[in-house]
């Protein structure tokens, strides 16, 4: 079984004593110390990288594009590789500065920037750095810097749109679950000490609502502990078993109307991505590499792959789409017209905004359809508890 790689930092001395640090991923800590060696480095300490505050982690997501924006203005502006650096350095955070030294001290010492890149594949994936390579080997660095950046800002702006329309309704319903245990919890028992009193048989509807009171007073906590239990064992497989990741990410993509959000969204960033490498004249075969490693569900990042495989074998690339059966016949059809009419790149840029309008558009749709329905189902849940418990004092109203 294949372990997921972990994110280890170092500090180690390499053969002329100087000290160096940085970060490295590795599947255990004897390889990251077996990688430093390679590197002719002697490792002094190496331990696990800490889990980022959700703010860090926001602007690690987001640092690759700043960055590749603001080294393409200075360029731009006649500003030398190394100089350029050492400004980006001196204004980031502590986090990004360590990786931006680590990245000019190589390409000083004659490595291009593109292989310094690599040396850090948590911020700089492999699309990334064969775009720099791309601009280093023609000339203009400065423009496939832009136009990484662009990709990059689109791509984000289209996954905080999925991810808004799919955790607002999961965020309502918990919402609405918690309000209904603490009227469970807290307010049907002192209903319950008042019915004591009344002598007289219960509706069922408050029958009911006392006993999933009492059994939640009682059971409450061992359902939360095995519920907390549950959710940690769920994590722990979901890092270890491909298996299960495959799972959830082809469940998310059967999801009503939630799924169909997701997959065109995947279909517009791999249209993006795709249209970004092809016109920077990098390789079909290595774009579609690109793609697949870009891919933010691990179904499409398969069916890339299977289309990677296809077009090797010389088949057209949407043929190899079609028999993917993961993108939009759309799409596929559009892809074919632009392989037929030798504008592909532009094409697939039609296509990339396409499904980012429909994005936006569904996302809206759903949110708008969401919020009556979602605001009903909590009437209808709180309603219902709180009707429950005064049907007695209706009845005892009407029989006096």
């Amino acid at each position: 079984m294949k372990r997921t790689p972990q994110t280890f930092c170092w500090q180690a001395l390499d053969a002329r004593g100087q000290r160096h640090n940085g970060e490295l991923q590795a599947d255990s800590r004897l390889q990251a110390r077996a990688l430093l060696r390679r590197q002719g480095l002697q490792p002094l300490r190496l331990y696990r990288a800490r889990r980022l505050f959700s703010g860090q982690r926001r602007q690690q997501r987001e640092a690759p594009a700043l960055l590749a924006r603001q080294l393409a203005s200075l360029l731009k502006a006649g500003v030398p590789l190394l100089q350029a650096l050492d400004l980006l350095a001196t204004g980031s955070a502590p986090w990004l500065r360590q990786r931006l030294q680590d990245i000019r001290r190589h390409v000083a010492e004659g490595h291009s920037l593109h292989q310094a890149l690599r040396r850090h594949p948590e911020q700089f994936d492999r699309l990334y750095c064969s775009l720099v390579a791309v601009g280093e080997q023609s000339g203009t660095l400065d423009r496939l810097l832009e136009r990484l950046a662009r990709e990059r800002d689109k791509g984000q702006q289209l996954q905080r749109r999925i991810r808004q329309a799919l955790r607002y309704p999961v965020l309502v319903l918990l919402i609405a679950l918690l309000v209904c245990v603490i009227l469970l919890v807290e307010v049907v028992p002192q209903f319950e000490a008042m019915f004591a009193g009344f002598g007289a048989a219960l509706p069922a509807a408050t029958r009911l609502v006392i006993a999933l009171s009492e059994q939640l007073r009682q059971s409450g906590p061992f359902v939360l502990l095995a519920s907390l239990l549950s959710l940690s064992a769920y994590r722990y497989l979901y890092t270890r078993h491909p298996a299960l990741r495959l799972r959830q990410d082809r469940l998310q993509l059967r999801l009503p109307l939630l799924g169909r959000v997701q997959q065109q969204g995947l279909t517009a960033q791999f249209a993006r991505t795709l249209a970004t490498t092809f016109a920077a004249g990098v390789p079909l075969l290595e774009a579609l590499d690109a793609c697949a490693e870009a891919a933010g569900n691990r179904v499409f990042q398969q069916a890339i792959r299977h289309v990677r495989q296809e077009v090797s074998g010389g088949q057209p690339l949407h043929v190899a789409l079609r028999a993917a059966k993961v993108f939009p016949p759309l799409a596929i059809q559009m892809i074919a017209v632009g392989e037929e009419a030798g504008a592909l790149d532009s094409l697939l840029e039609r296509i990339a905004d396409y499904y980012e309008t429909e994005v936006d558009t569904m996302v809206d749709t759903l949110t708008s359809l969401l919020e009556p329905m979602i605001m009903a189902m909590l009437g209808l849940l709180v309603g219902g508890l709180v009707l429950a418990m005064y049907l007695p004092l209706f009845q005892l109203g009407a029989a006096v």
